[in-house]
């Protein structure tokens, strides 16, 4: 029973570090995983039969969306957004897949022809049909492209999108439009709004209201990454989308600022959970609850959040640090969990030099704790990889939300293998010491050999001990002796002052005796 509650003490002293670091592993994780998905989706083109004109604009619709994506995770947003591969009629080239939000993409020569494809209505897309041998009526034309009869025929085909068109044509075509609008103004006002309306949702990027967005692509890049493209040469490092460039140090800071919270929440709840049972035991008992029990709950409730939040977060930002390549490209290649036990000893061992040095443990004590400490936390790590990786929970949906913010299968793990971990080295612990008090082994220094008889047996065998540490002696006190005070009088003499004269100016134009 003993090694149980000490398992579970060790969980829940520790809990905030292993919520961080589930935290960091996911933070990164996401980041790559939206990485890859774009290096692939680019790779795919090395089949396509397409040109390069053409291939460019299949290009950056994934690019614009891939590096949306890539910048939502690093913010930690659940917003993204997907490429939909529709040739409808004004569908959108890229929509937003939790959010409400249509993009459309036109990556022309210049500036002028970008702008124009975006703004063009839907009468000219009627007029482009039939140039091309088209045979339908406009009525029918409008039915069969889902339009009404009383269809305005000026309006812009991409209606209500998002313009988005190369970095380096965005100022051509805002002056482009900017000028139509004025000439429309004068001859054709019906003109004018798909212009301004064009105008107003012209962009060089996908991007939502909360502060994602995508990487700007120039017309040139995008027939760069094109031939890139279809060659399938896409690399993330060519394309300069790593963990070590696109994270920044406020990014981390950010994200382990909300794994803090929420360690913090899961210590909280942790600490308070004994305090509570042992009030609710007392209740019964005793028919009424303590104020001290009170007292108790809060104070838990305050240190456990306050570790807690303090451990979450230097876990998850020393976590995200190393797989993200902050630290430098050697530590993406270092196991994550090495990364989270290393975490969890060195925060450990802050806090026993600590009392090692303030006198509330010696050395022997230390060594011993970081040892139990040390196998402990390996199967805490382990135990919660394994959960991690194979328990299989059927969850609700409030449930499924939780478990995005931390892996329940982790914590349920790593709570197993902290329990085990406790019982095991109880288990070991016991009968090598037992080994060491019969055979006088010192465990190489780890354990204490005092060959002094104890204080009781040395009186039952009849020998006088002299304790000097607490003998004592009486202090001797002398005599005194008081001297009669003379108080004398002060002398107050005559002073003779003396005063040197010089010449200077003493008024205008005056010279005298200063």
């Amino acid at each position: 029973m003993e090694a149980f509650k000490e398992g579970y003490e060790f969980f829940e002293k520790n809990a905030g570090n292993f919520a961080g670091y589930t935290a960091g592993v996911r933070y990164i994780d996401s980041v790559e995983s939206e990485i890859k998905k774009l290096v692939n989706n680019l790779n795919e083109f090395k089949a396509s039969g397409a040109l390069i004109d053409t291939l460019k604009g299949d290009a950056a619709e994934f690019w614009h969306a891939g590096t949306f994506n890539i910048n939502a995770a690093i913010n930690s947003s659940t917003n993204r957004v997907q490429v939909d591969r529709s040739h409808d009629f004004g569908s959108a080239d890229i929509t937003g897949v939790n959010f409400d939000a249509k993009f459309g993409l036109k990556y022309y020569k210049n500036g002028a022809s970008s702008a124009e494809q975006q703004a063009k209505s839907i009468f000219q897309r009627f007029s482009e049909y039939q140039s091309q041998g088209g045979k339908d009526a406009l009525d029918l034309y409008l039915e069969k492209r889902g339009y009404s009869a009383d269809t305005i025929l000026s309006d812009p085909v991409y209606k209500g999108q998002y313009r988005v068109i190369p970095s380096d044509q965005l100022e051509e075509a805002t002056m482009s439009l900017e000028r139509k609008i004025s000439e429309d103004a004068v001859k054709w006002p019906e003109q004018v709004y798909r212009r301004e309306e064009t105008l107003e949702l012209l962009s060089d990027r996908v991007k939502d209201n909360e502060g994602n967005e995508s990487i700007p692509l120039s017309e040139k890049e995008a027939r760069e990454l094109a031939t890139l493209s279809k060659e399938g040469g896409v690399n993330s490092e060519d394309l300069h989308l790593t963990t070590e460039e696109l994270i920044k140090y406020t990014d981390m800071l950010k994200k382990s600022y909300k794994a803090g919270l929420t360690a913090a929440t899961i210590s909280m709840v942790l600490r308070v959970a004994p305090e509570i049972w042992n009030a609710v035991a007392y209740l019964i008992k005793n028919g009424y609850v303590d104020e001290k029990q009170f007292k108790k709950i809060g104070f838990a409730a305050l240190t456990g959040a306050g570790e807690g939040f303090v451990r979450g977060t230097v876990s998850a930002a020393i976590t995200a640090s190393c797989l993200s390549g902050v630290f430098g490209k050697d530590y993406k290649k270092v196991n994550p969990s090495v990364v989270g036990v290393v975490t969890v000893l060195v925060m450990n061992s802050m806090k026993s030099s600590y009392k090692v040095f303030t006198g509330e443990m010696n050395r022997s004590e230390m060594v011993n704790e970081l040892i139990k400490e040390m196998f402990i936390t390996t199967c805490a790590f382990s135990m919660g990889l394994l959960g991690d990786a194979y328990i299989k929970i059927s969850l609700p949906n409030f449930l499924s939300k939780l478990n995005k913010v931390i892996s329940l299968g982790y914590m349920i793990g790593s709570f197993v293998g902290s329990i085990a971990g406790s019982v095991i080295y109880s288990s070991i612990y016991n009968p090598v010491l037992s080994f060491c008090v019969e055979s006088g082994f010192t465990l190489f220094g780890l354990v204490d050999q005092d060959y002094e008889l104890p204080e009781e047996v040395v009186k039952e065998i009849g020998i006088e001990i002299f304790e000097y540490e607490k003998f004592e002696y009486e202090s001797f006190e002398h005599e005194k002796f008081d001297y009669e005070r003379f108080d004398y009088e002060q002398l107050n003499y005559d002073k003779i002052k003396t005063i040197f004269l010089r010449r200077g100016v003493i008024g205008v134009n005056c010279v005298g005796y200063l």
